[in-house]
């Protein structure tokens, strides 16, 4: 069983940067998916960015040129730096895992929260601007 669990959240002011950390425990018995997601006041929890077993790394459009994934297998660290953040960027950040699956694209579409298999208890980030 895998478990995760996410820090680094916290209040920022806008043009900011955060970084966001989840340390695994457990095992995965195959490759995996790594992803963060968030999810802002009254919208529906949506992918952030992601990372496979093969360190390919996929990003949100609303992110990209802002933020960077890293996996430290090593350590079991998820990473995720995010700058120049606005205060649509707040909200609440949950790191997951999908195992048995590659990170595609697909995995940021609408609805893709529900092929994760394990799932942080999620971190606050707030941007004031």
């Amino acid at each position: 069983q895998v478990q995760l669990v996410e820090s680094g959240g916290g209040s920022v002011q806008a043009g900011g940067s955060l970084s966001l950390s989840c340390a695994r425990s457990g095992e995965f018995k195959t490759y995996y998916c790594l992803a963060w997601f968030r999810q802002s006041p009254g919208k529906d929890r949506e992918t952030v960015a992601a990372v496979d077993t093969d360190d390919e790394k996929y990003y949100a459009d609303f992110v990209k040129g802002r933020a960077s994934i890293s996996n430290d297998k090593t350590k079991k660290t998820l990473t995720l730096q995010l700058s120049n953040l606005k205060p649509e960027d707040t909200g609440r950040y949950y790191c997951a895992a999908d195992e048995g699956e590659y990170c595609y694209n697909w995995h940021f579409d609408r609805g893709a929260e529900s092929e994760f298999d394990y799932w942080g208890q999620g971190v606050l980030v707030t941007v004031s601007s």
